[in-house]
């Protein structure tokens, strides 16, 4: 376990030097922001009124102190590779110092305080749209597993191929059809503007301004996973352990739970983990498309924007998402399987 923890920490540390590099272009953003910086303090010196009367080279040398000093303040006087192994360091304590453009809805330039404000949001969203897809998949895979054939059945295997669209597609027809052409729904933000000030006007203006993105994620990912379930089912149906519960007039609810279900468990916890992982990387797209207030749409933002340090903050948390949800696995498939232990070695 502790090996997998190590190699997962280094595979983040890869991930997120590559995307350091990436979002400054092997340093050509800091000549960008150079320039940009020289030529906003040009502009602010000479619009000035107090140094229209200075000596032009006097002037000069108070332009060229603030641009040093501008230079000081966002590290730019040091060499890019020297930078990158800071920022690297400072990405992977979280220690993200302060954004170039975006503040968060408080005023505050900090990238900790942007992101925190943004990432419940992400969570509440995904959870919802995890947990709806978990129970409802898993409840209609076991249904159908009995009605093998049916109508039903033939429906959802149809179907299935409609999951390799992403969210973000479904999010496109959702938001035309409810909140475009019938109005019934409303899109984008998380409550009304402004606020409802009573809880429980606050939490039904919440549930519907999620309904849309997380049913866009759900319908993402649910026939191809019913028909996926379905199928590890049926085979688990057939073995005689199964077959001999049935002899012994056990109850149909009772044998699905414990000789189909609880042996079908680790399978399916892999399935549905990978399909997180997946949803994860599509998540930036729908939360943009549905103008959903996350970690998605800040990252959109701050690419738009040339923000490096929130876009390496953004990485870092997607980073560490991704490597949580795959190292709780072992886990996970203790829970679910007892056969399985998880110790130093891995599992047993």
């Amino acid at each position: 376990m502790l090996f997998r923890a190590v190699i997962l920490f280094i595979t983040v540390v890869i991930g997120i030097y590559i995307v350091i590099f990436v979002a400054n272009m092997g340093g050509e953003i800091d000549q960008m922001r150079r320039d940009q910086i020289r030529f906003e303090v040009t502009q602010r010196i000479y619009s000035n009124p107090d140094y229209q009367g200075m000596e032009r080279e006097k002037v000069k040398d108070i332009i060229e102190d603030n641009i040093e000093r501008r230079f000081e303040l966002y590290g730019l006087d040091k060499p890019f590779l020297q930078r990158s192994f800071n920022y690297l360091q400072q990405a992977i304590s979280l220690t993200l110092g302060r954004s170039e453009q975006i503040t968060s809805d408080s005023g505050s330039r900090m990238v900790r305080r942007v992101l925190l404000e943004r990432l419940p949001p992400t969570l509440l969203l995904f959870a919802t749209a995890d947990l709806l897809l978990f129970f409802i998949g898993i409840s209609a895979a076991l249904y159908l597993s009995q009605r093998y054939g049916s109508l039903l059945d033939r429906i959802v295997i149809a179907l299935a191929p409609t999951s390799a669209a992403p969210g973000w597609f479904y999010a496109l027809f959702l938001i035309l059809i409810f909140a475009g052409v019938l109005g019934v729904m409303p899109w984008g933000g998380m409550v009304v503007a402004p606020p409802p000030d009573k809880p429980f006007i606050y939490a039904l203006s919440l549930l519907r301004h999620l309904t849309l993105p997380a049913v866009a994620i759900f319908l993402g990912a649910i026939f191809r996973s019913i028909y996926g379930w379905r199928t590890y089912f049926l085979i688990h149906s057939k073995d005689d352990y199964v077959e001999m519960a049935k002899a012994k007039g056990l109850s149909s609810g009772s044998i699905q739970r414990r000789y189909i279900l609880r042996p079908s468990l680790p399978y399916i916890v892999t399935q549905f983990l990978l399909i997180m992982i997946t949803m994860w990387m599509g998540q930036v797209v729908l939360e943009q498309v549905t103008n959903w207030p996350g970690i998605g749409s800040l990252f959109i933002q701050a690419i738009t924007l040339n923000d490096t340090p929130v876009i390496v903050g953004v990485s870092v948390i997607y980073a560490y998402l991704l490597a949580t949800t795959v190292f709780l696995l072992d886990f996970i498939y203790a829970i679910v399987d007892p056969r399985v232990r998880v110790g130093e070695g891995g599992r047993k």
